[in-house]
């Protein structure tokens, strides 16, 4: 639907990938829920409307925050099953042998949907907040752009994976744009979570279930898997910026990269290099070659690695950073590209109570196999370990995998005043690098911060080389510019869906919000 406006309100706001899934939010917070509570419907509804990018069978991550100063984050990364297989090369990037990792998302709801009752007061029944979820998966919804794209692309890729085909192509064709896409497979697994509580997807009879299909479908994951599975509570990491301060999520996420970038970015006077020039593109593309260096030899599970990402956010580490970056000159980039997609929630109540959240499937689709009988995507993290013993990053039973989602905040004396996030794996730190940019240092509103041109540098679907792509809008000028200095260009379609799909809500001290999804997206933002 590409939505074009700039949303406003006192009251609160939501912003989502889907105008569907943005009004259950929104439906939450007019009966009296909370941000948090939104949220959880959002990221419910999303799990029906936006199958391609996020289900009950992927991860999620929240950024949680308040005017008292109360911040914390959600990590839920599905951990690699206890038996693993023997791996001869590298790990399948679709079917069952990559669905090894369990699935967080529903937990991290459990987890979140405690911490309203308990620091917010939280007063909306769980089976409330799936309301909407149900209805959608039982009734239907009008299939999205997106989602027809992304089918018909991996069509030859998904349609003979398990039970791919019979739940979303029943008919025996992928559905048309607006057409009515039921679920009710899925809208059973749904009614279970809503009645039963969260741990019903790894401990009761659901969990069965998709432990039965999973198995049956050759995944190595068990019962007894499902049933270790938690999300984890914790501090956030923090870089200053501008006078205020970035929070992002811990390892195994790559939210250390984002705000090593920004901590880098925070040593250059932007505000005297013009917006959208070359200078600006080149400063963002160097400061996101440092952080990869370092994110790409540290970044895996801290519980089996050692992480030092004290030493990486370090005044001494950013500075050095910062001065590594030569500003008339590119530095070689030969470094492997990870593809992934997502989608962000935002959403802000009347008291300032905020959240960002990121739920995942990794690729478009997944691992492409549903579990069973339940209508559940199950995901392809566990393709992003390493068979390599010597990587850091090597699969081992019990092990989270490394995450590329780190949704965040920005915080103005001690209050959230952004919140963002986006899809787009190794492409998030980078565009989040130019939305905050424009966010905070050329004083854009959501809207127009989110519709400027963006950069992606590394390979995609349709490139196979590591070149840096920027979308055609930018100008020729800057194209040109760029390649003197050493860069390769290549040009990608103005509002492209490969430069990410962000959302992004602005708070003001008085409580005012704007917001607005990216208009490269079917979403929208939405006020009370």
């Amino acid at each position: 639907m590409h939505d074009t406006r700039l949303a406003s309100s006192t009251a609160g706001m939501v912003t989502s990938p889907h105008a569907l899934a943005s009004e259950a939010g929104r439906d939450v917070l007019r009966a009296g829920g909370n941000a948090i509570e939104a949220a959880i419907a959002i990221g419910a509804a999303l799990c029906v409307t936006y199958p391609h990018f996020t289900g009950l069978g992927g991860d999620a991550f929240w950024v949680i925050g308040d005017r008292q100063g109360m911040l914390r984050t959600v990590s839920g990364i599905g951990q690699a099953a206890q038996q693993l297989p023997a791996f001869t090369g590298a790990i399948p990037l679709r079917g069952a042998a990559s669905a090894l990792t369990t699935a967080a998302t529903v937990d991290t709801w459990r987890q979140a949907y405690e911490i309203s009752k308990d620091a917010w007061g939280g007063a909306q029944s769980w089976s409330s907040l799936f309301d909407r979820a149900l209805e959608y998966a039982s009734d239907g919804f009008p299939v999205t752009p997106s989602q027809h794209f992304w089918q018909s692309m991996r069509a030859d890729e998904l349609h003979a994976l398990p039970g791919f085909a019979a739940t979303f192509a029943s008919h025996g064709q992928i559905p048309a744009i607006a057409e009515r896409f039921v679920q009710p497979a899925l809208a059973k697994s749904i009614e279970r979570i809503a009645r039963f509580g969260a741990r019903e997807f790894y401990e009761g009879e659901l969990a069965e279930r998709i432990a039965r299909g999973l198995r049956e479908a050759g995944s190595p994951l068990t019962l007894s898997d499902l049933a270790r599975t938690q999300a984890r509570d914790e501090a956030p990491l923090r870089v200053a910026y501008r006078g205020g301060e970035l929070v992002s999520m811990r390892p195994p996420t790559q939210g250390v990269t984002t705000l090593q970038i920004m901590g880098m970015l925070d040593r250059f006077d932007i505000t005297q290099i013009a917006e959208g020039s070359a200078d600006y593109y080149h400063l963002l593309v160097e400061a996101v070659k440092c952080a990869f260096v370092g994110r790409d030899r540290f970044v895996s599970d801290p519980e089996f690695n050692w992480v030092p990402v004290d030493d990486m956010l370090s005044p001494a580490a950013l500075d050095a950073h910062a001065r590594s970056i030569n500003l008339r000159e590119a530095r070689a980039w030969p470094h492997v590209f990870r593809p992934g997609d997502t989608v962000f929630i935002g959403a802000t109540d009347s008291e300032g109570r905020s959240v960002s959240v990121l739920q995942t499937v990794f690729f478009d689709w997944g691992s492409g196999v549903v579990a069973g009988d339940t209508g559940i995507l199950w995901h392809n993290r566990g393709a992003s370990f390493s068979t390599n013993p010597a990587h850091h990053n090597v699969v081992q039973p019990g092990k989270r995998p490394f995450h590329t989602l780190n949704p965040g905040m920005y915080l103005k004396n001690g209050r959230p005043h952004l919140l963002f996030g986006t899809q787009g794996a190794d492409g998030q730190p980078q565009t989040l690098a130019a939305i905050l940019t424009r966010l905070i240092d050329y004083g854009m509103d959501p809207l127009t911060a989110l519709a400027r041109p963006r950069f992606l540098l590394g390979k995609t679907f349709s490139d196979t080389r590591d070149a840096l792509k920027l979308e055609e809008d930018a100008g020729a000028g800057v194209f040109a510019e760029l390649a003197v200095r050493g860069h390769e260009v290549s040009a990608i379609p103005a509002q492209s869906p490969l430069a990410g799909h962000p959302g992004v809500i602005r708070i003001e001290s008085d409580g005012a919000a704007s917001g607005a999804h990216d208009p490269r997206s079917d979403g929208r933002a939405l006020g009370v």
